[in-house]
């Protein structure tokens, strides 16, 4: 998988959060009300809001502030109305982006996006500019991989539960699978009490490209880091080796 996909910042963003809990919090809360929006309050039947929670809850976050999320999303609570959009964009040496937002204020975030890659030698370009280059599917997490004693049988369960790929990075673990068998596949990890460390439908890069230039490769990791570190920013997703 691309270095920058979001799985391999999972562990920066972890050693971040006590410095920016605040900012941690606010994201957070973002994405339990977009998942409450879409699928309604309760989590027993929106899978979305449940994966969606167990972030929150898992970041310590106080339960007044998840329900007032849930709230907001199912127009119970007061503040103004979110939505997630996805901008494409290009940074240094071609490399695309798949910069997923969720925002109050569709032309604040992409004047800002847009800024933000204009100063870090990227440009934000129109709706399917770089979405071609990617496939939409279903991601799950586990960021303790040595939790799984049998491999062989670890893989074909979750095979028959619908994954597409299966990929060992370091530390952690990545099933890939079609969009539709998310939960399934989420619920197999489950059910062999593994803890999962992000679970999501995310962009996967067709063909990965290498940065070979040293300076536009510190260049990249400097856009990528502005753009995680944006309120708005929910998950930055590149064709980076």
């Amino acid at each position: 998988m691309a270095r920058h996909s979001h799985w391999h910042n999972i562990q920066l963003k972890k050693g971040k959060a006590d410095k920016s809990r605040a900012g941690v919090f606010s994201k957070l809360a973002k994405n339990v009300t977009v998942a409450a929006k879409e699928g309604g309050g309760d989590p027993g039947f929106n899978f979305k809001l449940r994966m969606a929670i167990e972030a929150a809850k898992a970041a310590n976050m106080p339960k007044d502030n998840i329900q007032r999320a849930v709230d907001r999303g199912t127009g119970a609570g007061d503040g103004a109305t979110l939505e997630e959009v996805v901008y494409e964009g290009f940074g240094p040496s071609g490399v695309a982006l798949m910069i997923v937002c969720v925002t109050d204020n569709r032309n604040r975030s992409v004047a800002e996006m847009k800024t933000l890659a204009s100063k870090n030698g990227g440009t934000i370009g129109a709706a399917g500019s770089v979405a071609w280059m990617f496939d939409r599917k279903g991601m799950v997490a586990i960021g303790d991989a040595s939790a799984v004693k049998d491999r062989d049988a670890f893989e074909l369960a979750m095979i028959e539960a619908g994954a597409s790929d299966i990929r060992w990075d370091g530390d952690f673990v990545v099933i890939l699978s079609e969009a539709k068998d998310l939960q399934k596949v989420a619920s197999e990890v489950e059910s062999q009490g593994l803890k999962t460390d992000d679970v999501r439908i995310g962009y996967v890069p067709k063909t990965p490209v290498a940065v070979e230039d040293a300076a536009a490769k510190e260049q990249l990791d400097k856009l990528l880091e502005v753009l995680d570190d944006h309120d708005d920013v929910e998950a930055v997703y590149t064709n980076e080796l």
